[in-house]
């Protein structure tokens, strides 16, 4: 599989004290590659979110190069970046090639699970009308065509849950990121999750980065890279054959 994601030396830190710094991430090399299910791990506060929030471009690195698809979105060298995208081109880059799966499902309580799933399309300028059909497809995609009507306090927490991943593929993205997106969820609705996410990138293609707790979700991904103190300290392979 062709890498999609690419980063070299990727650095994150934040001020702490005076004049000190907090580094987070400490040298990140990564390739993450194209329709492949890849699992971040290791215990909390090692760096898996902000990982995952750099790829996603809701964070900025302190240092280092992240590339998409052979593109620089970030290049920082010496605290400066060297090439990067605007805020801008961050925000259209986001909007469309980026989906994100929560651990909390944020549903829109006032709106109907079709409605819900349209709304990345409604922030892209497009209409209701436009996008129904659309949506009524990921609707069946992730197994709840027949509650459309249904609003997320009508539907249980793993329903709640397939809605907000239906909202997440709305503007076709090309990589999906969820952070601990079976992290509320009961054993059996977990292990539901984790079969469409796998689905998504076997009968559909899709390019998932999960960061997960859960070891089945982590036995089911085609990687496994486990953070410690902001670094990779271990890669696993799952043979699925």
């Amino acid at each position: 599989m062709e890498p999609i994601i690419l980063t070299s030396d990727l650095t994150k830190g934040y001020p702490s004290g005076r004049s000190g710094e907090l580094q987070v991430l400490k040298g990140i090399d990564l390739i993450v590659r194209r329709g492949e299910l890849l699992a971040i791990t290791g215990p909390s506060g090692v760096g898996k979110s902000t990982l995952l929030h750099i790829l996603g471009t809701l964070d900025k690195p302190t240092g280092g190069l992240v590339e998409f698809d052979g593109k620089a979105i970030f290049n920082i060298r010496n605290g400066k970046p060297v090439e990067s995208y605007s805020d801008k081109q961050l925000t259209r880059f986001r909007n469309s090639e980026i989906g994100f799966i929560f651990q909390s499902h944020y549903l829109l309580e006032e709106f109907n699970a079709l409605e819900n799933i349209q709304m990345p399309a409604l922030i892209n300028g497009k209409s209701l009308s436009a996008t129904r059909e659309d949506a009524r497809r990921i609707l069946k995609q992730v197994g709840l065509e027949d509650r459309w009507k249904h609003k997320p306090g009508e539907l249980s927490g793993g329903e709640q849950q397939r809605i907000a991943v239906g909202r997440a593929l709305m503007n076709e993205p090309t990589v999906l990121l969820a952070d601990e997106p079976s992290g509320n969820l009961d054993t059996g609705t977990a292990e539901e999750l984790h079969k469409l996410l796998w689905q998504l990138t076997r009968k559909h293609g899709r390019t998932i980065i999960v960061v997960t707790h859960n070891t089945a979700l982590a036995d089911m991904a085609d990687r496994v890279i486990r953070l410690h103190d902001g670094k990779i300290i271990e890669e696993l392979t799952n043979d699925h054959s």
